[in-house]
């Protein structure tokens, strides 16, 4: 069994449910203590947490808030303290709200930029006290990022645009500290908040060169790449895992 992050200590936001659970899964399976963030699904957060730990993994769920910077700051104090030290941070809590822009309300564009720019700088600036040389900070960005071909995406593309920019300005920052810092940009995901199987899910596939959504696994896959030693000469990088959405 791979032990790659045998020892390390990784933050997941977000991490109670698809993408980002299965990036806490893979990442404690490779031997990881995980401390995955959550919002609202604390019953999710739990179950999780206990499949870890069935499996012989370490786990454990705090909530956060990926909109509040306090509260971020929080739970990234809270596992250095009581673990010495953070490797990895994964920023996956993102939400995607889509409407014309006639009627996109500024209320709506500012938690999208909260929680989806906002919040990724304020969890980078949160770990960075707790991480020495070797340190790992992956984003889960979106293929849109490059590509929005739907209507009412443009606010949802324009935050993960952003991430581009503040990764390659953080790569030059945090190369010298010997800290990677990298965009995955996922494309259509089978989760529960993009199921495959429905009439908008078939739709995607028309967009797409491998004609299927992607699975949560796959996803966790490349972040654990970034993550571990093989990535060591990886950053301000946007790595797209999207079946050719933006071919």
């Amino acid at each position: 069994m791979n032990k790659a992050f045998e020892g390390k200590v990784a933050i997941v936001t977000g991490g109670a449910r698809g993408i980002g659970a299965a990036i806490a899964r893979r990442l404690a399976q490779d031997g990881a203590h995980v401390a995955l963030t959550y919002q609202q699904s604390s019953g999710a957060a739990e179950a999780l947490v206990d499949l870890i730990k069935a499996a012989g993994g370490s786990a454990e769920a705090i909530r956060s808030d990926a909109a509040d910077p306090a509260a971020i700051q929080a739970a990234a104090a809270g596992v250095a303290k009581e673990h010495g030290r953070i490797d990895i941070l994964v920023n996956n809590a993102g939400i995607a709200l889509f409407g014309p822009v006639d009627e996109f309300s500024l209320e709506d564009f500012d938690k999208t930029v909260a929680v989806n720019v906002r919040g990724v700088f304020a969890g980078v600036k949160a770990v960075l006290p707790h991480m020495g040389h070797g340190g790992r900070i992956v984003n889960i960005s979106s293929t849109n990022a490059l590509r929005m071909p739907m209507l009412g995406g443009a606010v949802y593309a324009m935050s993960k645009a952003a991430l581009t920019g503040l990764v390659q300005g953080l790569a030059r920052e945090l190369g010298p500290r010997g800290i990677t810092i990298n965009n995955v940009l996922p494309g259509p995901v089978d989760t529960d908040m993009n199921p495959e199987n429905t009439e908008f899910g078939a739709s995607l596939h028309d967009y797409l060169a491998i004609k299927r959504h992607g699975r949560p696994e796959e996803i966790a896959a490349m972040v654990a790449y970034l993550a571990g030693p093989d990535a060591s000469y990886v950053t301000g990088g946007n790595l797209l895992i999207d079946g050719g959405f933006a071919a």
